[in-house]
């Protein structure tokens, strides 16, 4: 069954999509980037507020594939408590040397989350390095916040690929990248884990601006009803 994921960028949106029942609380500075970082005591006064009520996740910011840097990033976000940490992984030949780096945190207990874009010639080949350094799951999502969504830049037929290798390799998957609420019906027969919202969500349908609850409960509803007709349709 596919769930929820809806990002926040503060105590006031996280206490919201705790109460609509959202599956995944990502918190994120949409003003900085696809995978903008928000202040570790930020992060850390949203979790305590959380409580364990709620999964929540973080993101470290878009940062160089440089091993030193998105260690320490990935450290001092795991320091607030956040259950997942999710890291960007943009075109780059140190991507392995990365991975390698990372590896040693998934060892230690840390759940991380790699971030491929469909904007950026995705390497779909990482994932079974992934799946070998001990990361919990994997996401496809789009760098560029330009008005154009996940399937401007990719064919359904290849998220669909990047599902099912994702599924084989027992990591955890996930779809995001501009969506309107409209693609949870295109999306969801892919069955991924886990499909991710912001800007949808939020007034105007810009991703800048305040999350709006009538939004947040009309694609639950979407959702909920979606799963229902999905497992209709298995038993039938």
């Amino acid at each position: 069954m596919t769930k929820l994921l809806a990002s926040v960028k503060d105590k006031h949106e996280a206490l919201m999509v705790l109460n609509a029942g959202v599956d995944i609380i990502d918190l994120k500075n949409p003003d900085q980037g696809a995978l903008g970082a928000l202040r570790y005591e930020d992060i850390a006064e949203i979790v305590a507020l959380v409580n364990g009520a709620g999964i929540t996740s973080a993101t470290i910011g878009d940062l160089p594939m440089v091993p030193e840097l998105i260690v320490q990033a990935m450290q001092s976000t795991a320091e607030t408590g956040v259950d997942i940490v999710k890291v960007g992984f943009f075109p780059s030949a140190r991507s392995l040397e990365c991975i390698e780096a990372i590896s040693a945190l998934n060892q230690n207990g840390m759940k991380v989350v790699a971030v491929l874009f469909a904007d950026r010639h995705p390497d779909f080949g990482l994932l079974d390095h992934f799946k070998h350094a001990g990361f919990f799951g994997v996401m496809l999502d789009t760098a560029g916040k330009d008005g154009r969504h996940l399937l401007d830049h990719l064919p359904l037929s290849k998220a669909g690929v990047f599902i099912e290798q994702a599924k084989a390799l027992g990591l955890v998957s996930g779809l995001a990248g501009s969506l309107r609420l409209d693609h949870l019906h295109v999306l969801k027969p892919l069955n991924p884990d886990y499909i991710g919202f912001r800007g949808a969500l939020c007034d105007e349908a810009d991703r800048k601006l305040a999350l709006c609850d009538t939004r947040l409960q009309t694609l639950k509803s979407m959702l909920h009803k979606n799963n229902i007709a999905m497992q209709n349709a298995v038993h039938a």
